[in-house]
């Protein structure tokens, strides 16, 4: 978040009060009216095939989504997931390893994967006359995977690397995790993506061949193109290349529920770092509750407004009250995490500013979400988040390739594609009232997990220590 725009002034704020509310009035329609629909096939094999025309340039995005990813690992397995997205691009029987990046190149692609908890995508974003080129190398990977010893071997010493890189080394990656360690106890979402360093050790070939035996099939799978395509002409190049493959019975998924808080959870790090920070996370419903009518269908929606309430810009209350006004932050955040296939929590962050306790900055930022608790958000204040809320949205919406992994993801984590035409509706909904209902439900002690990393001298690596209470 950028805290380096100066304070609005009085006229300002009015000019832009005014800015604001004149686009909240017209995003609604803006997105409603949708020109340009998802277009929905789905295969004899189950595979799911979703295009959305966009004609402002001749390229095209394809993603190919797996509903796999370390939500459904188990213990002794975790980073498996992503260990196997390396091994995507070691060769088929096909093509050997290095020609698929070869290709790519070739018809001037740009490619890449991601594993996240709830699913494993792959894609390209090129010239829309080379869809069919890249459609037939998504489709070849789907179930003709080579896994070479000597390749595996190396991809795993690479995910391991990896693993020290963007998590052992870095006090706030490191505290990340081990704040979601303490803060789940039965869901899988306690566990990082890249895994547990000792599972990624224990990790063998055949573990690897078998869950892309399990999981990467046509009917847990969902192609997405979008871009200047014709959606008829891209539904049958999937029959041409897809088709092939049967479907296949999938593994049973458990539901591993989240086991009830019943009290504030504690964990402290000692770990070489220049500055201390704070993270903490209430228990929180995501969208598929809501869905599945296990709670009412506005709280999560109260939720978002409620984060960006919190940290939505330079002129959130965390930005205005801690960082600048009360100068207790260097930096606050908040976020909520609802959008995937289990439910989640809101999280709070901040580091404190120079010769403030970590202490002062956890009341302080306790004490802002005890304020939504008890006196209602203003009309102006709850407008112009759902302004900036909505904006976000539609800017994000322009490129081709987030409104395709908007599209996939939605689907893969059991919302469906056709959620996306519920955000705008459900954001401007929320009332000052919701908001203080969900403050008081959901953002409570009992529900609370503390992670507070307490630096030691950047020399100190073997002093290091972790202390749950």
């Amino acid at each position: 978040m950028n805290r380096s725009l100066s304070p609005a002034t009085p006229a300002r704020i009015s000019f832009l009060s005014i800015l604001l509310l004149s686009f909240l009035s017209l995003a609604q329609p803006a997105l409603a009216e949708n020109e340009n629909p998802v277009h929905e096939y789905e295969l004899d094999n189950g595979l799911k095939v979703l295009v959305k025309q966009d004609k402002r340039a001749p390229v095209a995005v394809i993603q190919v989504w797996y509903r796999i990813g370390t939500s459904y690992e188990y213990e002794g397995i975790t980073g498996l997931s992503h260990a196997l997205e390396h091994m995507m691009f070691k060769g088929t029987k096909k093509y050997k390893s290095g020609e698929f990046e070869k290709m790519v190149s070739a018809i001037g692609a740009r490619n890449n994967a991601f594993t996240s908890q709830d699913y494993t995508a792959y894609y390209e974003v090129l010239a829309n006359d080379k869809l069919e080129d890249a459609m037939e190398i998504e489709a070849d990977r789907m179930r003709n995977l080579v896994f070479d010893p000597a390749e595996f071997k190396k991809e795993i010493e690479v995910v391991k690397e990896e693993r020290r890189w963007r998590t052992d080394d870095k006090p706030s990656s490191l505290t990340r995790e081990q704040f979601n360690a303490v803060a789940f106890l039965n869901s899988p979402y306690r566990a990082p993506v890249i895994g547990w360093m000792v599972d990624l050790e224990g990790m063998k070939l055949k573990d690897a061949k078998e869950w892309y035996k399990k999981w990467y099939t046509p009917n847990n799978a969902t192609l997405v193109v979008v871009g200047d395509v014709e959606p008829e002409k891209v539904f049958n190049m999937a029959k041409k290349y897809f088709s092939v493959y049967a479907s296949n019975d999938l593994p049973e998924v458990k539901a591993r529920t989240e086991v009830a808080q019943k009290g504030k959870r504690n964990i402290e790090l000692k770990l070489p770092a220049k500055l201390a920070s704070l993270r903490m996370g209430f228990k929180t419903p995501g969208m598929i509750s809501a869905k599945k009518g296990k709670v009412p269908a506005w709280e999560p929606y109260a939720l978002e407004v409620l984060a960006n309430i919190l940290d939505g810009g330079d002129s959130a209350r965390f930005a205005k009250n801690l960082v600048r006004g009360k100068e207790i932050a260097a930096s606050a955040g908040a976020g909520y995490y609802g959008y995937g296939r289990l439910d989640n929590l809101l999280v709070v962050s901040g580091v404190p500013a120079n010769g403030v306790k970590t202490s002062d900055l956890k009341k302080s930022l306790l004490d802002e979400i005890n304020i939504l608790k008890t006196e209602l958000v203003s009309e102006a204040e709850l407008k112009r988040v759902k302004a900036q809320v909505i904006a976000g949205e539609v800017f994000e919406r322009d490129s081709i390739q987030h409104m395709a992994t908007l599209l996939g993801s939605l689907e893969s984590v059991g919302l469906g594609h056709k959620y996306i035409d519920q955000y705008v509706p459900g954001v401007l909904a929320v009332t000052a009232k919701q908001i203080q209902e969900v403050a008081n439900k959901y953002l409570i002690e009992d529900t609370l997990t503390v992670a507070e990393l307490i630096p030691l001298p950047l020399n100190a690596a073997k002093k290091s220590a972790f202390k749950v209470n």
